[in-house]
């Protein structure tokens, strides 16, 4: 079996870049007032608080792994760890196993994020940037093309690449009958890690993105790659992950998948 692997992030804004790139003493101001102070700049601009794509700062990125006869839903690194550090295991996993990459979003957020703060930190990422040069096969599939599949972004291609068409993941994996979002959203990050609760946001973040794989899994039946037989041992294989692990957040996951 050719490596699946599914992926999302979690951001807070970056506030030293905020005040860099606004000329502003980071130092000379508590963190609480720098990000009401980007917040209110954005909102001024923009009538939302979301920032742009290169001012967000990666605090977390959950990954489901299906390789061989084994499914792993984990976060990359620990909860000390930087964002470079996070964002080359993620780049460090593409060199090793070359996946098939699926997201919800991710090419309208998840990976211009990546790129932006990759940038920022020189991280290298050969294999992914491939558009050909050292691979032929990479000219015609690569991660970077929106219509290749070699990252497949199912809110995209679901949408039929249309953003008014968009539906969100939480929406979509409770109407496929799979748990969706527990206790916490993109908008509460900042507020849990301004509190200093990185696991609780890691722990977000992999359930999300195994919401991400059990809808891709149900767009792999649809499509025919999958057979009701297969569909239903992925499934269970899927169940038994998440029973295998006895941590809140995975029995909360079990107990609300019906």
């Amino acid at each position: 079996m050719h490596p699946t692997l599914v992926f999302d992030i979690e951001t807070i804004p970056d506030l030293a870049g905020f005040a860099a790139v606004h000329g502003i003493d980071e130092a000379a101001l508590p963190q609480a007032e720098l990000a009401e102070m980007a917040l209110l700049a954005r909102r001024q601009k923009t009538g939302s608080d979301f920032m742009p794509h290169h001012l967000h700062r990666i605090v977390a990125i959950s990954c489901v792994l299906r390789s061989s006869d084994q499914l792993k839903v984990w976060s990359l690194g620990d909860p000390g760890s930087g964002e470079a550090e996070l964002i080359q295991r993620f780049y460090d996993g593409i060199e090793r196993y070359t996946p098939q990459l699926v997201s919800w979003n991710g090419g309208g957020f998840d990976l211009p994020v990546l790129h932006y703060r990759s940038l920022i930190h020189g991280v290298a990422a050969s294999r992914y940037w491939d558009w050909g040069d050292d691979d032929k096969e990479f000219k015609w599939n690569n991660y970077l093309s929106r219509y290749h599949t070699r990252h497949l972004d199912l809110m995209d291609v679901l949408a039929m690449y249309q953003p008014r068409a968009n539906a969100p993941l939480d929406d979509m994996a409770k109407l496929c009958g799979f748990p969706g979002k527990l206790g916490m959203d993109g908008s509460k990050v900042l507020d849990a890690f301004q509190r200093g609760e990185i696991d609780a946001i890691r722990n977000y973040c992999e359930t999300d993105v195994m919401n991400t794989w059990l809808v891709y899994l149900r767009f792999q039946k649809m499509r025919g790659t999958l057979t009701e037989a297969a569909y239903t041992a992925e499934i269970e294989l899927a169940r038994s992950t998440v029973a295998a692990h006895t941590i809140p957040h995975w029995q909360e996951f079990l107990a609300a998948w019906a």
